[in-house]
């Protein structure tokens, strides 16, 4: 089978194209022929090194998948050959990845797609939503008629939060970088959106909630101003990080502990397959319902899977500006 795949890890660079055998599927595992393959932040953290893991040799990444069933292993009871699929966390702990033409994915970790999501829909819905799932509920127990706040409402996690917390009848702010961005939110359901580059965003956010202050602020950069985030948080709100491996902000206890405030931190990998399946549920019934809509930036053939992670590092950490949406690599 054509996968993308290294012997070492390092710069873009060191993924290469070629054939590799294709996988059997063991006791428990499904092989799916990969119709289409997300690209997230923490595939190029593994690729270059930054996150460390075991990685078999070669190493396929890539954590997020969509396609159709190929064939099952022993003991499979959920899934035949012909059914269309998607899963996450792939290419991770040992795991091999989804930048392949197949994939041998463990039964716990893939969910039937909806007749009316394509695979690329799927693909790029997966690991996002999951961690927009999983920060939103199991941390936060975000309800209906609270504020919920997020940064980059446009954004591979920050537009799933926009989508997710209005689906449960909150209300939304969020923010973003351009006119266009800000369009698209609103018809997302964001009741306020504002532009990080002109307005005053803690001035608009008090006077939203007048005063009160914002119920779950879900943080997606990775620099957290936690001075900033304190005052605006209403009493008990809730906070999630999930994101800025090195950061070591300030912190303020006092503003903390006197607004019985709360603070939650995950890595979506480390979630038990029954929460995975738990979020997986919801997002298959709202992409189902056409709550839940995934932008997709810009597509690549699996033969450029070294161009798809330098585009994506050039607007994760260079700023480029030139990616609104996810990255999906076509085999």
């Amino acid at each position: 089978m054509k996968a993308a795949y290294l012997e070492t890890t390092g710069p873009a660079e060191v993924i290469q194209f070629g054939n590799l055998p294709q996988p059997t599927p063991k006791a428990g595992e499904i092989l799916v022929r990969v119709g289409a393959a997300a690209l997230n932040p923490i595939d190029t953290y593994i690729r270059s090194g930054l996150v460390s893991m075991p990685l078999p040799k070669p190493f396929i990444p890539g954590c997020d998948l969509a396609g159709t069933v190929a064939e099952v292993g022993p003991g499979v009871k959920s899934f035949r050959p012909g059914d269309r699929v998607w899963g996450s966390n792939q290419g991770l702990l040992g795991r091999q990845g989804t930048f392949a033409e197949f994939a041998c994915v463990g039964e716990e970790w893939i969910y039937p797609t909806p007749d009316n999501v394509k695979d690329q829909e799927a693909a790029a819905s997966a690991l996002v939503g999951i961690t927009a799932h999983l920060g939103l509920f199991r941390c936060a127990h975000l309800k209906a008629g609270e504020i919920a706040f997020v940064n980059g409402g446009t954004g591979g996690v920050g537009a799933m939060v926009v989508q997710m917390a209005k689906a449960v009848g909150a209300r939304v702010i969020t923010t973003v970088g351009s006119p266009e961005k800000a369009d698209q939110c609103r018809r997302w359901g964001a009741d306020l959106v504002l532009n990080y580059k002109t307005d005053d965003i803690s001035a608009r956010i008090k006077d939203y909630t007048k005063g009160q202050g914002v119920n779950v602020w879900y943080e997606t950069q990775r620099e957290p101003d936690f001075f900033k985030t304190m005052d605006l948080l209403a009493w008990r709100g809730r906070m999630i990080v999930m994101a800025g491996r090195q950061a070591q902000p300030l912190f303020p206890v006092g503003a903390f502990y006197t607004k019985d405030l709360s603070l939650f931190g995950f890595a979506m990998f480390k979630a038990t397959p029954v929460e995975q399946r738990e979020c997986a549920n919801d997002i298959n019934r709202w992409q189902s319902e056409k709550k839940l809509h995934v932008q997709i930036g810009r597509t690549f053939p699996l033969a450029e899977a070294a161009a798809a992670h330098r585009f994506l590092e050039e607007n994760t950490l260079h700023k480029a500006g030139t990616l609104s949406g996810k990255v999906v690599v076509l085999p």
